[in-house]
């Protein structure tokens, strides 16, 4: 009996340590998420389960085109959004068409991966120091930084880079 014991108590142990060790990774070096509405279809579809690193921007800026997970905006949804880095700090983001052009430029940006032909105009949207214009891919269908009181996410209001969607398709973001 004492045997049994001993070998129950070694399996709680290192089922212990295996949840312990988990919610610290889980916590500090990835992130995961559920994507809850069709904003960034067709890249990521509704319902799918994505992965992340909560560590991506500590020796690199997040750059244009990074699919990021981050804090709602304006306080309205309990659950981290799920956009894709279109303005970065100090560039004017202007809309026109459905059309996105970068300060200046008279050509627009080159967005392969978008669902649909875009419409709409908007902004233009100065994007501050340490913030970002971010948008979904469904653009007819995103409430994105073009919607929002407060267009911006904040570089302390991301949670981490996506870069893998593990179900119910395993695909690398990018």
């Amino acid at each position: 009996m004492k045997d049994f014991a001993r070998g129950l108590f070694s399996w709680i142990r290192a089922f212990a340590i295996a949840i312990v060790i988990g919610v610290i990774i889980n916590n500090t070096l990835i992130t995961s998420a559920i994507v809850v509405s069709a904003s960034m279809e067709s890249t990521i579809m509704t319902n799918s389960r994505v992965m992340g690193l909560r560590v991506a921007y500590v020796f690199r800026d997040p750059d244009r085109f990074d699919i990021i997970l981050f804090e709602p905006p304006d306080g309205n949804v309990s659950m981290p959004f799920v956009k894709r880095i279109i303005g970065l700090p100090n560039e004017t983001v202007t809309i026109i068409d459905g059309n996105v052009f970068i300060n200046d430029s008279t050509v627009p940006l080159y967005e392969f991966y978008l669902r649909e032909p875009a419409s709409g105009n908007y902004g233009p949207f100065v994007v501050p120091e340490d913030s970002f214009f971010v948008m979904g891919d469904n653009r007819n269908r995103s409430n994105d930084s073009r919607h929002w009181i407060n267009s911006f996410v904040s570089r302390d209001e991301i949670i981490g880079r996506l870069y893998f969607e593990f179900f119910p398709t395993p695909q690398l973001l990018g």
